[in-house]
């Protein structure tokens, strides 16, 4: 069998294995930053023990540029976006520039939003923007010295054009002055760009980095990994949360053609064959007794209950303006909500799956790793290794929407489990690809919190809103996990409460409060995190009050916005593109929500026809506000992504448990969004000056409650309760 490894595999963690990988011995120039993310020096005369460099950029000797990106790739474009940034600075040519994935290295590719090496929280542009242009333009500044060196003239004098150096009637490419570029210093403050000076930042018609390769198959993601003599591993985990292993005969299992192994495991009980399939008809016929003493045995609706029952005891305050119940007990009208919102699986088209490479001394792990700062050290102690023992060959991944960033590194662990213990047997030195069906993925945990929400508005006689009080009970994403000492304050995990104790509208007297649920299911982040039940509730209600003044929804929330000019601009925008107030004829309706989250501004306003209880979704008017725009193409990628992402899951999708063990096994049983289901979306970004944010997320929390009030302005029904489907919504 032939390995198939990604292009990153000749990537290695030391500035001398790197500078080997990449031609560098034949003169490759790279330039890169120290682990603080300061500009380092990196001539080649320099060693490692007097200075570790990490480096982003390189240009071989026959003029390849090539970036190494810090962000792993799950579809939101950072292998573009950070390769843009070098590419604009260097004043290379688009066609000559590659990109490869940065091997696991904290003190050298940390996260420098979040403190380690990590994708998440639609940081990968805001946390690398000047990172990346500094790396390209100090690869420009030893270029352009190098060549006034060999020309003999004034560096000022010299122009770069898609990678061709001019000065008066000489011109050279990028390789003819790596060599004498090799020897020189660059600067540790680079000139960056003015931005009237940028012709592939904010270009529509830039070519995607990997956008050939995932249309004609030669794209590598982990799936696709193949490892010299590797053996495929599935695991039976408890059907419910919290059960541990009682009895277990593995006979019939062991009998299965191609089966080598069934190993018990903390996680359940591991499968190992010479096939997936083997090794899934090896589990089926297993004969297992779980102990369900500590397990969850709830059903939803019990769950749901205790969540409600929850919301008339104090919660802990997340936000108090003023005298939110005095301000109640005074208006002249008052408006009052309950929501439900239920427990969302993240479903990517790829499930999970990773693979271990282990000889005893060392491991070698592939992977479309999101955390690699949360792997690695995770992999080494199961595997009995030093952290620096453990290298992440980092590749493409079908998707994640948070579940591939658990704080567990869970399928990490189990991966890391199989093949220690088959390190004490005749299988031992065997590659282990561990991988997750869609049955499994769907039923093996880590979802989106369910919560209940209350939330109270008041108004004077004038319908200027007085008060308004937010409720919410749910589980924390943080608290129990070791993010919980640096997240969670005074009770608050900012993941629960985050898009309702920052709401933007001018309300004199505001309490958001929040109660900490316990469950044995364990919860996760899921795209666009708390915001996705925050938005919901909060421009659900802000209709309501909007309806309850006699109002138009717009001009309701525009007078409230006095202090927030982002938000006024992409809902004003919104409006306008959507023809907001021009007549939408019988059967139809329009909605609008407004929302901010990871620092972007979105406003959406939804179209639908309903016909006879049937609903269908016809337009989403979309405005972006995410600062400077390095590929507007990827950020209407995203927000289309993220608007169809919120739709499709407030539609149909709910993870609900019967006796503690969840209902859905598939996709007929958690239907994705189809293309017949997805509006025209109409993508409209704001120009700015500010510094870039992210657009990964943003566009999914206004997506549910857009459509929510668009169906209430056709058919007069307001949705509490998700999915719609649970409200008698059916959708054409």
């Amino acid at each position: 069998m032939n390995d198939i490894a990604p292009k990153t595999a000749d990537l290695h963690l030391s500035r001398r294995g790197f500078l080997a990988g990449s031609a560098a011995a034949a003169g490759a120039l790279v330039i890169g930053f120290d682990g603080s993310g300061a500009l380092a020096k990196a001539d080649a005369a320099q060693s490692d023990a007097t200075l570790t460099v990490n480096p982003f950029v390189s240009i071989s000797p026959d003029g390849i540029v090539t970036v190494v990106i810090k962000h792993f790739e799950m579809g939101q474009g950072t292998t573009t976006g950070l390769a843009t940034l070098v590419a604009e600075e260097l004043d290379a040519d688009w066609e000559q520039v590659e990109a490869v994935y940065a091997p696991a290295d904290d003190t050298k590719y940390a996260n420098l939003l979040l403190g380690a090496q990590g994708t998440g929280g639609s940081t990968a542009i805001a946390n690398s923007y000047e990172q990346y242009r500094k790396a390209g333009a100090a690869a420009r500044a030893l270029i352009v010295e190098a060549a006034a060196k060999s020309w003999r003239v004034d560096a000022a004098e010299i122009s770069i054009e898609k990678g061709v150096l001019s000065a008066g009637t000489r011109s050279g490419t990028f390789d003819a002055f790596v060599p004498l570029a090799l020897g020189l210093t660059p600067p540790e403050e680079p000139r960056l760009k003015d931005p009237s000076e940028f012709r592939l930042t904010g270009d529509p018609t830039l070519r995607r980095k990997d956008g050939r390769a995932k249309t004609d198959g030669s794209a590598l993601f982990a799936l696709d990994i193949r490892r010299e003599n590797m053996v495929r591993a599935v695991i039976a985990r408890p059907p419910k949360v919290g059960a541990t292993l009682s009895s277990l005969d593995d006979g019939e299992a062991k009998a299965v053609r191609g089966v080598l192994a069934v190993i018990e495991t903390p996680r359940g009980v591991a499968v190992v064959a010479e096939s997936t399939w083997a090794a899934i008809k090896g589990r089926d016929a297993l004969s297992i007794e779980w102990d369900e003493t500590d397990a969850e045995t709830r059903s939803t609706e019990a769950i749901i209950a205790e969540h409600k029952a929850a919301l008339d005891a104090p919660g802990v305050a997340a936000r108090n303006d003023g005298d939110a119940d005095a301000a109640l007990a005074d208006a002249a009208r008052t408006v009052e909500a309950e929501f439900v919102f239920p427990y969302l699986a993240h479903a990517p088209m790829e499930p999970l799956n990773c693979v271990i490479a282990y000889d005893g001394q060392s491991a070698q792990v592939w992977d479309g790793c999101q955390f690699p700062a949360l792997a690695k050290p995770t992999i080494a102690a199961i595997l009995g290794l030093e952290p620096e023992k453990v290298s992440i060959e980092t590749v493409l991944a079908g998707g994640s929407f948070g579940r591939r960033a658990t704080p567990t590194s869970d399928y990490h662990a189990e991966a890391a489990m199989v093949v220690k213990a088959l390190s004490e047997t005749e299988l031992k030195g065997r590659p282990v690809q561990l991988v997750w069906t869609r049955e499994d993925d769907l039923t093996g945990r880590y979802y989106r919190p369910l919560y209940v929400q209350r939330v109270t508005a008041g108004i004077d006689a004038e319908g200027a809103p007085l008060a308004y009080r937010h409720k919410l009970a749910g589980q924390s994403i943080l608290i129990g996990t070791f993010f919980e000492e640096m997240l969670v304050k005074d009770g608050i995990d900012s993941t629960s409460v985050e898009g309702a104790n920052d709401l933007p509208y001018a309300i004199p007297n505001m309490r958001v409060d929040v109660r900490n649920m316990r469950s044995e299911a364990p919860v996760l982040w899921w795209r666009a995190v708390g915001h996705t039940h925050t938005a919901y509730s909060t421009e659900l209600m802000l209709d309501m009050m909007a309806e309850a003044a006699g109002a138009d929804p717009v001009d309701y929330r525009m007078k409230l916005l006095g202090d927030h000019p982002r938000h006024a601009g992409v809902l004003k925008l919104a409006a306008e593109k959507a023809g907001w107030g021009e007549p939408v004829g019988p059967g139809r309706g329009r909605g609008v929500a407004l929302h901010k989250s990871f620092n972007s501004y979105v406003a959406l306003v939804a179209e639908v026809t309903a016909t006879e209880g049937v609903v269908k979704i016809d337009r989403v008017v979309c405005a972006v506000d995410c600062g400077r725009v390095i590929n507007p193409d990827i950020v209407v990628a995203q927000m289309e992504g993220g608007i169809g992402y919120g739709i499709g899951a407030a539609m149909r999708n709910e993870i609900t448990l019967t006796d503690g063990e969840v209902d859905q096994r598939n996709f007929p049983d958690y239907e994705p969004l189809r293309i017949t289901d997805m509006p025209k979306i109409e993508v409209h970004i704001v120009a700015s000056d500010e510094a870039p944010t992210g657009v990964g997320e943003p566009g999914t929390p206004p997506a549910a409650p857009a459509l929510a009030n668009a169906i209430f302005a056709a058919t007069g029904q307001r949705i509490f309760e998700l999915p719609m489907t649970k409200a008698g919504v059916s959708f054409a």
